[in-house]
């Protein structure tokens, strides 16, 4: 973990507070935003905005396994993650973790193994590194082991998955997908087979299950909820079981359903970004236009986060206010993170330094900590910027 900054105020730049882009001045002291400072640094023609809460993304996986043969160690992979984070204005992040009848490196073994080294890990991360478990519905034999899981390592977030209709349409229509699935974890076909067939002969116990761990999940005050809805009817079932978000719902009727009960949706930033759905499911830029969507996650591409907040404002869709706010106020919101999300007056001091022209992130702080730099910011951190730019007028 890298050290405390001295007490700063950041000057003269475009700050987002209470919903709007204001000139003006941001002063930091002991991690948290504060009243004005001695040191000052000069921002003219930066924005100063709320650091990046992501709430549900799976690109980790890539840092601990570049290719399904060739892992590496969770803490490397940790450590490389926590960096990219950083380098895009990410300062809360939740990994979503599998704990599936898949087995492999999203079974529960490997689950609690990742668990355990993200705990190991937290007293040097620059992100406050934080785990989504996404547990598959129908792994009801582990259902007590998931609850003790999520206690002793401190989760404080999970969504239900029930991926068996499209592993068994998978390997129906499109078997070369299936075998490609079952050995990027480990497996094979016939072994994938037999698990998604056992997982299914479960379907009955399903309900009990998720009842079970729901009333866990409420006294231990977790955040839950449910992945991939296809309509209003599952979302509403969800909902009645006390799962209140909605990740990634892939209908409209889902989404708006979602909203008809005042359950957050949340929705991919590289939806966004790239204007559909990978997976051919609804739009996320039409939910956002429509208001339907409360919150924007990387999923599987860290980047697309505030590119996606860029591309909303180009679209005319929202201001630069609006959507930010789906990345950084709103997830902090959804999940009752009081000290984060805004850039107001003792809040912890997670903030995001954008070059104004070429809206290039250059300077990430998390909790009062410099945790990225590059670009002019950085000759600015140092002190460097005014005299440079002396010279160059003389």
């Amino acid at each position: 973990m890298t050290s405390l900054l001295p007490p700063l105020a950041l000057k003269d730049a475009l700050v987002l507070r209470g919903g709007a882009l204001q000139s003006g001045s941001v002063a930091l002291a002991e991690g948290r935003i504060a009243h004005g400072a001695v040191t000052e640094v000069d921002l003219s023609g930066y924005l100063v905005l709320p650091g990046i809460i992501d709430l549900h993304g799976d690109g980790f996986e890539h840092h601990i396994a570049p290719r399904p043969s060739a892992r590496f160690t969770v803490a490397d992979g940790l450590a490389s993650y926590d960096r990219e984070a950083a380098a895009h204005g990410v300062t809360t992040a939740y990994m979503a973790q599998g704990w599936s009848w898949e087995g492999g490196p999203r079974g529960p073994d490997k689950a609690e193994e990742f668990m355990q080294a993200v705990q190991a890990y937290r007293h040097q991360a620059m992100t406050d590194l934080r785990v989504q478990i996404r547990a598959e519905t129908h792994l009801v034999a582990e259902a007590d082991r998931l609850i003790e899981a999520v206690r002793r390592f401190d989760v404080d977030y999970v969504i239900f998955n029930n991926h068996l209709a499209e592993a068994r349409q998978m390997a129906r229509l499109a078997p070369a997908d299936f075998t490609a699935w079952a050995r990027k974890i480990g497996r094979t076909a016939a072994d994938l087979t037999r698990d998604v067939e056992a997982a299914t002969a479960l379907e009955k116990s399903v309900p009990r299950s998720l009842r079970k761990l729901a009333e866990a999940f409420d006294a231990m005050g977790l955040h839950y909820g449910s992945h991939d809805d296809p309509d209003a009817e599952t979302r509403s079932y969800y909902a009645m079981i006390g799962a209140k978000i909605a990740e990634f719902p892939t209908t409209r009727s889902a989404a708006a359903g979602a909203r008809a009960m005042n359950n957050p949706v949340l929705m991919g930033a590289p939806n966004v970004v790239r204007g559909a759905s990978q997976a051919g499911n609804v739009s996320a830029s039409n939910l956002v236009q429509d208001g339907l969507c409360n919150v924007l996650v990387s999923d599987y591409h860290l980047p697309a986060l505030p590119l996606a907040a860029w591309a909303l404002m180009d679209r005319g869709i929202l201001d630069l206010a609006q959507a930010w706010a789906l990345i950084s106020t709103h997830p902090a919101q959804v999940m009752g993170l009081r000290d984060r999300g805004e850039i107001a007056l003792g809040r912890r001091a997670d903030l995001v330094v954008v070059h104004a022209a070429s809206r290039k992130i250059e300077a990430t702080i998390c909790a009062g900590r410099l945790t990225h730099l590059s670009g002019q910011a950085a000759l600015r951190f140092m002190g460097l910027g005014r005299a440079q730019t002396a010279l160059a007028a003389e």
